[in-house]
């Protein structure tokens, strides 16, 4: 574990060993679930069953709820997402998590940067306009914002520990699923689209907190010893 370059004290992992059992058998799931969408789903321009289903209970909201839906949407628009990436950032700095930081960087690039590749490589597209649809980048951004938050989030001592990886999850459900409802509402994504998104968040962000935790240790080896060295 690396040390804290203020305090001298050993950093914190962002994504705890506690956590992996759980998570790492979800991120697997839901890379999986990725995978079989885009194939079911590639260069296809038409809705599935489920999404007509859907949809047709989602899509047109009224004027409150299409503002409501407008307002999460511009949430995951580039001016939006930075803000919210600057503060999120920000916060991690100030409490002396660098490697927090990393991970909103590294984790929501990630995120973005798959669904973004993936919507080229399956070449679904909706309404007929030629747009990329699967996976939903906004939604797969909400659901990796609130991992990045939840994941370094240090657990109680003892059993409240364990609650660590069901918050995160939840967090992700929650924050996910109010995108996607947005993008769903607005007619901008089917809402397989929106659980290809989800499910590229809950894959990818695990792995690169994983990856963060692995390089920081390796970069900090030899101060790590000499520091347990010391406190024996």
């Amino acid at each position: 574990m690396a040390l804290d370059s203020t305090s001298g004290r050993p950093a914190r992992e962002v994504f705890a060993r506690s956590r992996r059992a759980w998570l790492g058998p979800v991120a697997a799931l839901a890379a999986v679930v990725v995978v079989a969408l885009g194939f079911l789903y590639a260069g296809d321009s038409r809705p599935g069953t489920v999404d007509a289903r859907i949809g047709a209970a989602v899509d047109g909201a009224g004027t409150p709820w299409r503002q409501v839906a407008l307002a999460l949407d511009s949430l995951g628009e580039p001016v939006g997402a930075a803000t919210l990436v600057v503060a999120v950032v920000t916060g991690c700095l100030l409490l002396r998590r660098p490697r927090a930081a990393v991970l909103v960087v590294a984790g929501l690039g990630m995120a973005v940067g798959t669904a973004t590749l993936l919507k080229h490589l399956v070449g679904r597209t909706i309404h007929g306009d030629g747009n990329l649809s699967y996976p939903s980048g906004h939604t797969a951004f909400a659901t990796a914002l609130a991992l990045v938050v939840a994941l370094p989030a240090p657990g109680r001592p003892g059993p409240g520990r364990r609650a660590g990886t069901p918050v995160a999850l939840a967090a992700a459900l929650v924050s996910g699923a109010a995108m996607g409802w947005a993008q769903v509402a607005l007619g901008a994504h089917y809402p397989t689209d929106v659980l290809g998104g989800w499910c590229t968040a809950l894959a990818v962000v695990p792995a690169a907190a994983w990856l963060i935790d692995r390089v920081a240790d390796r970069l900090a080896g030899p101060t790590v010893d000499a520091s347990r060295q010391r406190h024996r």
